[in-house]
């Protein structure tokens, strides 16, 4: 299993203007991401493509992007100790993963 990050940006410039650079109406933040947990896949990359073939978005208003990849275990393990990183485990524990025989099959209907 591995785990691939996001980061999401939202472009305030976009709700009152046109959001461009070009016109100076550009105004990004970053806004947080996801962590993604991805299972079936053998390699590291696969994982990598996959999330960002349903996650990324690259609007005048948004974007997102994947940031930051590795093993589901290596991810565990860097997690705080105490009670937050008690909590972003347990959180882990019960997050959907991603899987992409899940995602052939309900293309496939």
């Amino acid at each position: 299993m591995f785990v691939v990050s996001t980061q999401f940006l939202e472009n305030y410039g976009a709700h009152c203007e046109d959001g461009r650079f070009a016109s100076s109406n550009a105004y990004w933040k970053m806004k947080g991401g996801t962590d993604y947990i991805v299972s079936g896949l053998d390699r590291e990359q696969d994982a990598v493509a996959f999330v960002a073939a349903f996650a990324m978005e690259n609007g005048i208003g948004a974007k997102e992007f994947p940031v930051s990849w590795g093993s589901y275990e290596s991810w565990r393990d860097d997690l705080p100790e105490g009670e937050y990183g008690e909590h972003l485990y347990a959180q882990a524990q019960h997050v959907d993963p991603r899987e992409p025989e899940t995602y052939r099959r309900f293309l496939a209907k």
